[in-house]
């Protein structure tokens, strides 16, 4: 998708150390027959005009799936670390962040976020209950980066800027992320 002339990419976090999975790379678990990254980057391809993946392991692997990028700062430092990274990285005028650990983040993902952005500088989805932070559609320009507070949440990075929570509370369930193996187990019955 090309917005009104302005390109966008989409980062995939896939950077974390997955402690409650056993510390596996989580991007690479089988779900369905394909690693979980394969099915975000098959929903988010058509959506944007170039992928980047945020992985700080395996990067050999990742690399079947798009360009890949470790955190700017080593140590496991949490998902604002490898939005803050992707922002560095990439030109686009736009930045839709998702986790990869949510295999199913809709084809309409960026349409949802983009047609509601309004004027502001993050455009972010809202499941009904809670604000979902880590899938999130950024206007680059705008943006201050977090700097090199490890303990400061997305959330609370996110509210220091003018911020727009859009309604996805119809479709729940393109949230729910797989971070055990029960979740893995339930997400296939």
């Amino acid at each position: 998708m090309n917005a009104g002339g302005e390109s966008i990419t989409a980062a995939i976090l896939a950077g974390g150390q997955a402690q409650r999975l056993g510390g596996v790379d989580k991007g690479l678990v089988q779900w369905r027959g394909r690693a979980l990254i394969a099915h975000v980057v098959e929903a988010l391809s058509t959506q944007v005009d170039d992928l980047l993946i945020v992985a700080n392991r395996n990067p050999c692997e990742y690399a079947r799936y798009g360009r890949v990028c470790g955190d700017h700062h080593a140590g496991y430092r949490g998902p604002l670390e490898g939005i803050s990274t992707a922002v560095r990285q990439v030109d686009s005028a736009w930045l839709l962040v998702v986790p990869v650990d949510s295999p199913k983040p809709g084809s309409d993902l960026l349409a949802r976020l983009w047609q509601q952005r309004g004027d502001s500088a993050i455009s972010v989805a809202h499941d009904g209950v809670r604000r979902q932070p880590l899938f999130a559609l950024y206007r680059r320009t705008h943006l201050e980066l977090p700097g090199d507070d490890p303990t400061l949440s997305v959330w609370a990075w996110q509210d220091r800027h003018s911020l727009r929570e859009v309604d996805f509370s119809d479709s729940p369930a393109r949230f729910a992320n797989l971070n055990t193996a029960e979740d893995f187990r339930d997400a296939l019955s």
